[in-house]
């Protein structure tokens, strides 16, 4: 269970940004080649990712590559394959079938069996196929959403509440959930916006997702704070525990905790609140 509450972007040519991160408290990071990235420091910014990874013992380093038919892919698939980082980020994923040209490219390339793959949903296809993307390889592990290349797909507009988002996401995190993955939100672009970002990481826990992605240093710990059981979670998690024990002590097949009903699936939901708290304590 590795908490992925907060997955900070970091720009691949930016020396001093990578060297910044070492002291970021996010729990996985993106060094990207993608977006990031200039067309013509492509060829440095790969070889300063490659030589970063290893200088994040403490998080999930993950790097983005170009996408599939753009120059710069087939160079960036043979370094991160064997560069010993967790996972490739593959931007604008489609289909299953191309998650399958991308894992035959890393096997190619000699990636080692435990190599991730995170594949980017940022279109209404990848959006309504998300199930199928997500079952595609048992080495496709997180789904992460594209918001800002999705809204402009779909030709609407990011307001407050995210109502032209929230089908799309909603059938995102379905796809993940179906597929047993894990997904995290897109960006919050206004960095100065603490409450904003906020506000978007309690919908986006409340939808399901895992955690956010980040364009900023400053959004870590709000994220982070959202997005980790806190102390209610916790005494309700271990009330709910102790009280379907008791309940199953006098033979009774159901509790009530605040006079709510408790089933199993309850204590199932609290056993993994408890487990992942103990997680992120341990991390801290």
């Amino acid at each position: 269970m590795k908490p992925i509450r907060s997955v900070l972007y970091m720009p691949g040519s930016n020396e001093r940004a990578l060297e910044k991160a070492k002291g970021i408290p996010a729990d996985a990071l993106i060094l990207d080649l993608e977006d990031a990235v200039a067309p013509d420091t492509k060829d440095a910014a790969r070889a300063l990712v490659v030589a970063a990874v290893d200088s994040y013992p403490d998080k999930i380093v993950t790097i983005r590559a170009n996408g599939l038919g753009s120059q710069w892919h087939a160079d960036d698939v043979a370094a991160i394959a064997t560069s010993g980082a967790a996972a490739i980020v593959v931007p604008k994923v489609n289909s299953a079938d191309e998650v399958h040209v991308i894992e035959a490219e890393l096997v190619a390339a000699g990636a080692p069996d435990e190599l991730e793959i995170w594949a980017m949903i940022e279109s209404p296809r990848a959006v309504l196929d998300a199930a199928e993307i997500a079952a595609s390889s048992p080495r496709l592990t997180v789904l992460v959403m594209g918001t800002n290349d999705l809204i402009s797909e779909i030709r609407g507009a990011i307001t407050p509440g995210r109502p032209a988002l929230l089908p799309s996401l909603s059938l995102a995190v379905l796809g993940a959930r179906a597929a047993g993955k894990s997904i995290v939100d897109g960006v919050y672009m206004d960095v100065k916006d603490e409450a904003g970002l906020t506000e978007e990481c309690v919908q986006g826990r409340t939808l399901g997702f895992d955690g956010k992605t980040l364009i900023h240093p400053g959004q870590v710990v709000p994220t982070n704070t959202v997005f980790a059981p806190g102390e209610k979670d916790v005494e309700h998690a271990r009330a709910v525990i102790e009280a379907f024990k008791a309940a199953r002590a006098e033979g009774k097949g159901v509790a009530t905790v605040n006079g709510k009903l408790i089933e199993n699936l309850h204590v199932a939901d609290a056993e993994r609140v408890l487990a992942y708290a103990e997680v992120i304590a341990a991390r801290q």
